[in-house]
């Protein structure tokens, strides 16, 4: 029997192919065949049964002659040989050719059209062609009709296990991903956001290919134009903090930066929803309407009114829905160089200042570094603040070394004048269970001054600990705030606490050393 995913792949569908359904029709395939459930506002709920999140640890870049030099190699890019990718991608063509239906979605990555990709996702469940729909960016009919051969196929086969016995699988999950063929594997995890994952690994390998910095950043532009990157690993606040209803929204997630300026690489959002109220967030509470995929959370069973408090499922609640969703979202979503970039922490270590001016090197040093703390409560065995570490603050979807990142970085900012900041949003006073956490109110006060220029005047002292340029007073914030130490009672106790952290710091930093240099190592602290 000729195989239909082969055939789809190569341009040809079958009569039976649900090819780019409507979101209407996706709808109706959802309830009638894949367990899709519509909350009182419209939204489209869906389970992605036993995998909620991501799993990194299944990762695979094959290895090949013609980018294998490329990659940064390690315990985020693990090979798996051609031989075993074609194994594993004829194990889900097989699956997804006996599936009773499926569907196929044509769709682009990059609102930039020098460095945007046609990608084609062929799936078994009608929430992940929907989502995807609202991730990647619909193309017009006119674009469609002439969409062609595309530059990417993701073959979604999340319902079958992964063949273990294939060399190099060493679970159920697989996800492969090959550059020379073109092709993207999912086997054995139905968790929609691998697929958009999986696309925005391929634009991390492709766009520095083309000296364009690819971001795991938010963008938003104000009214006088200027642009804010917003860089920040899970809990920091850059959801939060990057939607704001007098700045017009460029994406939440996933950028370029060429000689043109920013692009977003998608067409929607996947934002977390747990907790999620129209008071705080009203953005996104506005955007879950007819067209919203909701994954994994849970409805009231007579109101189907969704529970954004209950995670019986997962804390890792969603929601995708396209850009347009959101009130302020500019279209095309491309902008100018950013003005100003700024990497948000949540230090539950209580040492690092509410916010310090960085240089070129200590911009690459922390963007390299990417950390954060975990606190105790948020993830079972977590007591005590931890110290988190996610290179570039995406370190799971990078293919090159994180140096290279970081020097189209600071080339970019030296040559576009743009000013680097680091946002403390964590806790101030003490460390977690002693300190508090710093007042939203207060972060605000300081991402408006960044935006509106007046910490660029402002007066400086410099962190002794970390080198840092701390401005020693911003409006809307209580003078002491500003300075970590005079928070503490105990002057000795913050030493210890900002010493420790330090050799956190250095620690993480000793496997980039080799590459990085001098100048980016003389960044950090200097405890």
């Amino acid at each position: 029997m000729t195989s239909r995913c082969k055939a789809i792949a190569n341009g040809k569908f079958p009569t039976d192919t649900l090819h780019n359904a409507v979101v209407a029709k996706l709808y109706e395939e959802a309830l009638l065949h894949d367990g899709g459930a519509i909350t009182d506002n419209g939204g489209l709920a869906a389970l992605s049964g036993e995998k909620t999140g991501r799993s990194p640890n299944d990762k695979r870049i094959v290895e090949e002659d013609g980018s294998k030099d490329d990659v940064w190699w390690g315990e985020v890019n693990r090979p798996l040989s051609p031989a075993s990718f074609v194994k594993v991608r004829q194990q889900a063509i097989d699956f997804l050719d006996s599936s009773e239906r499926f569907y196929v979605l044509d769709a682009f990555a990059g609102w930039s059209s020098e460095s945007r990709i046609k990608v084609r996702i062929i799936c078994s469940r009608a929430y992940h062609a929907l989502f995807m729909h609202n991730m990647l960016i619909r193309p017009t009919a006119e674009e469609l009709a002439d969409f062609g051969e595309p530059d990417y196929v993701i073959y979604n086969a999340g319902q079958q296990p992964a063949n273990e016995s294939v060399d190099g699988v060493d679970s159920p999950t697989c996800v492969a991903l090959s550059f020379e063929q073109g092709e993207m594997v999912i086997l054995g995890t139905e968790y929609a956001g691998e697929m958009k994952k999986g696309v925005f690994t391929i634009m991390n390998y492709l766009l520095p290919k083309k000296n364009v910095l690819s971001m795991h950043c938010s963008c938003n532009e104000g009214q006088r134009h200027d642009v804010t990157l917003f860089f920040g690993l899970s809990g920091t606040g850059k959801t939060t903090l990057s939607a704001d209803e007098d700045r017009a929204l460029i994406g939440d997630d996933e950028h370029g930066w060429d000689e043109d300026g920013v692009f977003n690489i998608e067409g929607g959002c996947y934002a977390k929803v747990v907790n999620l109220s129209e008071e705080k967030e009203p953005q996104i509470y506005r955007a879950i309407k007819f067209g919203s995929v909701l994954e994994n959370t849970v409805q009231h069973p007579r109101t189907r009114e969704i529970q954004f408090e209950n995670t019986s499922i997962t804390q890792n609640t969603r929601c995708a829905y396209p850009i347009e969703f959101i009130d302020n979202a500019r279209i095309p979503c491309r902008t100018d160089h950013p003005r100003n970039i700024i990497f948000l922490t949540c230090d539950a270590f209580g040492v690092l200042p509410p916010v310090s001016k960085l240089t070129a090197e200590q911009a690459m040093y922390h963007f390299i570094s990417g950390y954060t703390a975990k606190v105790a409560g948020t993830e079972m065995g977590v007591t005590e603040p931890e110290a988190t570490f996610s290179a570039c603050f995406g370190a799971a979807f990078l293919v090159w070394h994180p140096v290279k990142y970081a020097e189209l970085l600071a080339d970019q900012m030296r040559r576009h004048g743009s000013s680097a900041w680091l946002v403390n949003t964590g806790w101030t006073g003490g460390a977690f269970g002693v300190g508090t956490r710093i007042n939203l109110s207060y972060t605000r006060a300081i991402i408006n001054a960044i935006h509106g220029g007046s910490l660029l005047l402002a007066d400086y002292t410099t962190d002794l600990n970390f080198g840092l340029s701390v401005p020693k007073a911003c409006n809307g914030v209580p003078g002491r705030i500003m300075q970590p130490w005079a928070t503490w009672d105990d002057g000795n106790a913050f030493q210890q606490m900002a010493k420790s952290l330090a050799g956190k710091f250095r620690a993480n930093f000793e496997k980039f050393a080799s590459i990085a240099g001098e100048k980016i190592i003389d960044a950090g602290p200097r405890i």
